[in-house]
């Protein structure tokens, strides 16, 4: 089944964050934000939406992939929940990285357009052996 109005709204939304993350542009990165936005990281610590941004700004933060997959959008008006699992991968402050995460994202309707305001980030296990 194909998404549909606030679903496919979210979907894209999804879609183009991960391209911006990407091209590493903090400025397009803040657009999908709300100002008060917080990322609770997969270590448990918080930042907040200057700090995550002046990181990418910097070139301390940056990302090669971000890939969201099994996305899962539902929908309470002028609120919505967006959970996925993904690969984060780049570089930080010169070291390598790369994370099999399970995102959950809690969005809001400012005017015509959704913002996220907290991004849950959970580390999945490596796939056990056969």
């Amino acid at each position: 089944m194909i998404a549909s109005g606030p679903e496919a709204e979210l979907l894209a939304v999804v879609r183009d964050w991960d391209a911006a993350m990407i091209r590493n542009d903090a400025d397009e990165i803040g657009r999908y934000m709300a100002e008060d936005w917080i990322l609770i990281g997969s270590d448990g610590r918080a930042i907040d939406r200057a700090a995550f941004l002046a990181v990418i700004e910097s070139g301390e933060l940056s990302h090669d992939v971000m890939e969201s997959e099994d996305v899962q959008i539902r929908v309470y008006d002028s609120a919505a929940i967006v959970t996925a699992s993904g690969v984060s991968a780049g570089k930080f402050r010169g070291h390598p990285f790369r994370e099999v995460e399970r995102q959950s994202n809690m969005f809001i309707r400012q005017g015509s357009t959704w913002r996220c305001v907290l991004t849950h980030l959970s580390r999945l296990a490596p796939p056990k052996p056969n």
